[in-house]
């Protein structure tokens, strides 16, 4: 009964739309009866009591897969973590820098000894006030200095043979008043010190030409000039003086001794002077002079006093006094000369 109820309530139901849409096939643009009929049809199909769901997510070994990345990339952040906490506490990481490395407002602080592999590029070092800087290398130990070019002006390497410079002057300056006690260049080198002095057995050695006003010893020193192999020149425009004020002045030579002056003269100041080993001319009352000379001893026993002769070349010899000169120029002494 009940079902014939539904049945007839859907008929009633079907024949009231049917009107309705009848009504409606009037106007332009309105529905058909088929379409109607297709419509009603999909509506009135039985539902079924229990509905098929579908999973929705990722299963098998997709999952497995998923959860593996999952876990590599936790433990990778794991150990990336502990080895910058690592590397932290080995570097002793702080707010100031790095180990002995501490940043101030001034620039960059370096305590203890530091160790640079590569160039290093600064505008100024310095030290601590109370400790010495050492630039220490195990090969050499180079500074170099450029101008905005980039290109090389100056440099300067200590290394383990000797220590080089090289720049256009080099200059060593006084740390008070900044006087230079030493400059060099391509010209010439002045040495601006109040003295000079050489402390070495072999004293020292010029090439060349050697100008100053002054030279001399220690006090209590000898002062020696020498020339081994070739002669010594002391030349000056205005005189060559060398005064010995508490001592002897000695002039020594293996062939001859030379005093010249072309304009003026030679002038012996002394108290004594002597002419020592000078050749003895024999003097005999003839006209013939002597034909060999001999010593004091053996030609004149008791002779005591001499004369000083000069040949006419200037050779000196000695000739015994006489109540008159006993000088002459046919002497054997002037003639063998």
């Amino acid at each position: 009964m009940d079902r014939s109820a539904n049945l007839d309530t859907e008929e009633l139901k079907m024949d009231e739309k049917w009107i309705i849409i009848s009504e409606e096939v009037r106007r332009p643009g309105a529905m058909t009866r088929e379409q109607y009929i297709l419509a009603t049809q999909q509506n009135s199909l039985p539902r079924t009591e229990h509905p098929q769901f579908y999973p929705v997510g990722i299963y098998g070994w997709r999952k497995r897969c998923l959860y593996f990345f999952v876990l590599l990339l936790l433990v990778t952040m794991i150990v990336n973590l502990a080895m910058t906490i690592w590397i932290l506490k080995v570097m002793n990481f702080t707010v100031d820098g790095m180990g002995n490395l501490k940043v101030t407002k001034k620039g960059i602080r370096l305590e203890g000894i530091s160790e640079f592999l590569l160039p290093l590029y600064v505008k100024e070092i310095h030290s601590r006030k109370d400790s010495p800087l050492v630039l220490q290398s195990d090969r050499n130990v180079t500074v170099n200095a450029r101008n905005h070019m980039g290109q090389l002006t100056g440099q300067l390497t200590v290394g383990a043979d000797a220590v080089e410079a090289q720049c256009k002057r080099f200059e060593v300056r006084a740390s008070e008043g900044g006087k230079v006690l030493f400059s060099a260049d391509e010209d010439e080198i002045v040495i601006g010190a109040d003295r000079l002095k050489v402390t070495g057995t072999e004293g020292a050695v010029f090439g060349h030409s050697v100008e100053t006003p002054h030279i001399r010893a220690e006090p209590s020193q000898d002062l020696k000039l020498e020339s081994p192999t070739r002669s010594l020149v002391m030349e000056a425009p205005r005189g060559v003086h060398v005064n010995a004020a508490a001592g002897d002045l000695k002039a020594t030579c293996r062939k001859e001794l030379h005093l010249q002056s072309t304009e003026g003269e030679i002038f012996l100041n002394a108290d004594t002077i002597r002419l020592g080993n000078l050749p003895v001319g024999s003097f005999s009352s003839s006209s013939s002079s002597s034909s060999s000379s001999s010593s004091p001893s053996s030609s004149a026993p008791r002779q005591t006093i001499y004369e000083l002769c000069v040949c006419p070349n200037g050779k000196l010899y000695l000739s015994p006094a006489g109540a008159g000169s006993t000088c002459q120029s046919s002497s054997n002494i002037c003639l063998w000369s």
